[in-house]
């Protein structure tokens, strides 16, 4: 017998049938090289419409390209879940519940989202972000940590463990507060998948041990956990306008960075 070719995705280097047009698991088209500037940059792939992709016994599609929804099929018994607001539509036979929560007072005061709400199957159900931009899938393989800024998710499967984690010193140069709160997910022994909503474009770039660059805060999406973040203040003038100054966040690797190309002031931050 013949080995079974196989075709690796370029964007989540999942394994895929040979002649497949699209990832299966983050939907990624495989007839396209993964695009890269020449600071080292690379494109979120864009997603076709009506990509299909595919999480334990569960199937989903993406639907549109402007304002993208995410559709999925539950297969019985599975469950995935979501900030309650980005709820489209589901079927009637579609349970829904609300995820336990530890820390609701922190929660509350950080501009959290205070119910997290889950769906199981079987039957179907879709989510949308009210906002332009690119839905950006990322299958999640066993014992990955990934940080994600607030407000970004749209879905995870239950696979994956949430909490946040707190980034002190940082919520006073995005929203004059007193932290930045991000969302952390972590897959344990099994894999999952985590969907999130970039507005404008979505970039990635991997950062070497011991690398760093300075973004504008606004625009942080998502890292490895192993990424560090840090407040750095540039001076940007003297004399009659000193003190003003620029503060950037340094995001020292290793590991994946990745940035959205505009940022969208939520009312609770």
């Amino acid at each position: 017998m013949e080995p079974l070719h196989r075709l690796e995705c370029e964007w989540c280097q999942s394994q895929n049938p040979t002649g497949a047009a699209s990832c299966t698991a983050c939907g990624a088209p495989l007839d396209v090289k993964n695009l890269v500037s020449d600071s080292g940059w690379r494109e979120a792939p864009r997603l076709r419409d009506m990509t299909k992709v595919q999480f334990g016994g569960s199937t989903c599609q993406v639907e549109g390209e402007i304002v993208p929804a995410f559709e999925v099929n539950l297969g019985a018994g599975e469950s995935v879940y979501f900030e309650h607001h980005v709820l489209l539509w589901k079927e009637d036979r579609v349970p829904i519940a609300v995820l336990p929560l530890t820390g609701l007072v922190k929660r509350l005061l950080s501009g959290m989202p205070l119910v997290i709400t889950t769906a199981t199957g079987p039957g179907r159900v879709a989510f949308s972000r009210d906002a332009t931009g690119e839905l950006v899938l990322m299958p999640l393989h066993p014992g990955m940590e990934l940080d994600v800024r607030e407000h970004a998710f749209v879905l995870a499967s239950a696979a994956v463990d949430y909490s946040y984690v707190r980034i002190k010193g940082l919520r006073n140069i995005l929203f004059g507060g007193q932290g930045m709160f991000m969302d952390r997910f972590v897959t344990t022994n099994r894999p999952g998948l985590l969907v999130l909503h970039g507005y404008g474009n979505v970039f990635e770039r991997r950062l070497a041990a011991g690398e760093s660059i300075l973004i504008e805060p606004g625009a942080f999406l998502y890292k490895d956990a192993a990424v560090t973040m840090e407040v750095e203040m540039l001076p940007l003038s003297t004399g009659f306008f000193g003190g003003l100054g620029m503060s950037l966040a340094r995001m020292t690797g290793p590991g994946r960075l990745g940035i959205q190309s505009m940022y969208h002031h939520h009312h609770t931050e």
